[in-house]
């Protein structure tokens, strides 16, 4: 099916003349080897010993399928006297398609009924009658003999219609205005299509090797027509018209999520779209439908059309492969992001076909394949693992190592490198274990710190002041309990987060136990002070400032670790095992003042309430201390690991 078709289902048969001799031309090129083909598989099969003809060069110039077209040339047999083709259907199909397509402008310009329209009509209801399997000799002969003054043949038949598409063509009175071919113009429509091919060139180039992006251009009463064939697909076609200080846009789109994509594309330049319509057309994407959107630019003065026109052409280019290039993005981030992805990269004048064309998502997988066991596993999705906002910034940023080195031809293998380099610094910024285990400290570190000045300044005596404490506390506490969620999430498709999902979750024992005890701050400030004195409030607050000596060391433990290696000083491991033994000597202090502080609540306090929530505080800030060196082994044995120690 020919692009030709979807410009005249948008109404615009004046630009179409030109776009159907073009098509004419190529379908001539290609039913000469069609027919090559019968003739070399005719002689084939009557001397299967001699050397078959190698069509190879022929067959690839027209730009078709050189597998399937040799082999029914090679794998013809004589049977019964008949000649059997193997897709026999197939190349009869494309015979026919490209014998219309051919006749096409010849039948358009001449009058209805007239030569050589029966001529067309006689061979493509003959080739309609043949059988699916097999030809005769007669039926081969009627196909390709190209001697005049014998019985018609299709092959004289295209000879005949490619004279009239030759003197039809150079009658066309037509020029080229910076790569568009244009007839019947106004002096006033050169800088129109000026304007459009100044946006449309400056960006062509992204398409690389890709075909597409021809444009025609002439003048239709008060209207001047630009169409541009974008790619290859025959039902996407835009179509512009120009009258006075107005653009209308026609745009037709097998994929209704790419019309959409486009709409935002042209939404800077003003673009004021209509409802989309679904359409079905037997010629077109193959009966399926396709949608057509129209758009309408509103210009206050000639520059402006220009501006509009220039920007138009400018975003065309985006367009091709856009489909291929969405699918294969989802395989890293969801739908949503992957059209993010490629808005970005044309906003940044980058596109996607040179991405494609150097390896696409080869070289992504080929880039978390190389990123070092553990960081992924099969079945991980980039973003999952690096974070949404990361993964869009090295998507776009790999469409762009891809774009640079397309437009300074260097080779596909470097690109590869640098994708595989570029990952690994998103890996190391983004997903080391050490980040959420950090975080978490600190939100640990906050607890104690706060239940540590709440004692310290008296918070157990204002309702106020308490119930601050408890509610900041609680919020904290929470956030933390998120870090876990998110280690454990981790850990189910990377086993290298497994050993920091265990930390985590036993770190996250201090931030309950603190939260805890800034909550009994809390219950004991409703009127539950009732025998405390200078020693039980002193013994507490002791307590809690050596809990919150323990979470920094604990803190200073985790940020020495992040840097340990094989190859780390001795002056680090110090430190690090310095950091971890004061969080044991922390642990053994409070044991110690724990028994204290019950003595010393034993001896004054009389009241029930308060006898009982002043000894649950101190155990709460115990069990911290507890949980705390628990966690400091558990840091021990992560950074021994990453550092290449056994115990």
């Amino acid at each position: 099916m020919q692009k030709t078709q979807a410009v005249a289902s948008l109404g615009q048969h004046r630009l179409m003349l030109p776009a159907w001799v073009k098509a004419a031309l190529s379908a001539n090129d290609r039913l000469k080897v069609y027919l090559t083909v019968v003739q070399a598989a005719s002689t084939h099969a009557s001397h299967p010993d001699r050397e078959l003809l190698d069509l190879s060069k022929e067959i690839a110039s027209v730009g078709l399928n050189t597998a399937w077209l040799h082999d029914a040339a090679a794998a013809a047999r004589r049977i019964d006297e008949d000649l059997l083709v193997p897709d026999m259907p197939r190349l009869l199909r494309c015979i026919e398609d490209d014998l219309a397509t051919m006749a096409r402008p010849v039948l358009e310009t001449t009058a209805d009924g007239a030569e050589p329209s029966p001529r067309v009509k006689r061979w493509l209801d003959w080739l309609l009658a043949l059988p699916s399997d097999r030809l005769s000799d007669k039926q081969v002969e009627a196909l390709t003999h190209g001697r005049r003054g014998e019985a018609d043949s299709l092959h004289l038949l295209v000879m005949d219609l490619h004279k009239q598409i030759n003197k039809l063509s150079g009658e066309l009175a037509s020029e080229v205005i910076d790569g568009a071919n244009v007839w019947e113009l106004q002096p006033q429509d050169r800088a129109r299509v000026a304007a459009f091919m100044r946006g449309l060139n400056r960006t062509a180039v992204l398409k690389f090797d890709h075909p597409g992006l021809d444009t025609a251009a002439t003048r239709d009463g008060e209207r001047l027509l630009l169409q541009n064939d974008i790619g290859t697909n025959d039902a996407h076609v835009l179509v512009l018209q120009v009258t006075g200080h107005v653009i209308t846009l026609s745009y037709s789109d097998l994929h209704c999520a790419r019309l959409e994509f486009f709409q935002a594309l042209l939404a800077p330049f003003g673009a004021k779209w209509s409802g989309l319509e679904s359409r079905t057309n037997a010629e077109l994407n193959q009966g399926d439908a396709y949608s057509v959107g129209t758009a309408r630019f509103d210009c206050v003065d000639d520059a402006a059309v220009d501006a509009a026109l220039e920007g138009i052409g400018s975003r065309i280019v985006f367009l091709i492969d856009w489909n291929r290039a969405r699918k294969r993005l989802q395989a890293f981030v969801d739908k949503d992001d992957a059209i993010a992805v490629l808005a970005e990269v044309a906003r940044l004048d980058v596109g996607h076909r040179a991405w494609l064309q150097m390896g696409g998502e080869r070289l992504i997988f080929a880039a978390m394949q190389a990123a070092g066991e553990g960081a992924f596993r099969i079945g991980d999705r980039l973003d999952e693992v690096i974070g949404v906002a990361d993964a869009h910034a090295f998507l776009v940023a790999v469409m762009r190592l891809a774009c640079d080195a397309m437009r300074r031809s260097q080779p596909a293998a470097l690109v590869a490198d640098e994708t595989r380099m570029l990952l690994a610094q998103h890996v190391r910024q983004r997903t080391s274990e050490f980040d959420l285990l950090a975080e978490h400290a600190s939100y640990c570190q906050a607890l104690a710190q706060a239940v540590s000045d709440g004692l310290a300044h008296g918070a157990e005596r204002s309702g106020k002041a308490s119930r601050e404490l408890a509610a900041r506390s609680k919020a904290w506490e929470r956030k933390a309990d998120h870090l876990v969620m998110q280690a454990r999430e981790k850990a189910e498709h990377q086993p290298r987060w497994r050993p920091v999902a265990r930390l985590i979750e036993q770190s996250d024992d201090v931030a309950d136990a603190l939260e805890e005890a800034a909550f009994l701050i809390s219950l004991i400030a409703d009127h539950h002070l009732k025998g405390w004195n200078d020693d039980v409030h002193k013994v507490l607050a002791q307590l809690a400032a050596t809990v919150l000596q323990a979470t920094q060391d604990q803190v200073k433990a985790l940020a020495i670790a992040r840097t340990l290696g094989s190859n780390s000083e001795a002056v680090d491991n110090d430190a690090f095992l310095g950091a971890t033994w004061r969080v044991l000597q922390a642990e053994r202090q409070c044991d110690a003042l724990l028994r204290d502080a019950r003595r010393v609540i034993l001896g004054v306090v009389q009241d029930a309430a308060s006898l009982m929530l002043a000894n649950d505080l101190a155990g709460a800030l115990e069990l911290a201390s507890d949980r705390l060196l628990t966690a400091a082994y558990a840091l021990r044995d992560l950074a021994f690991d990453k550092a290449g120690v056994r115990g």
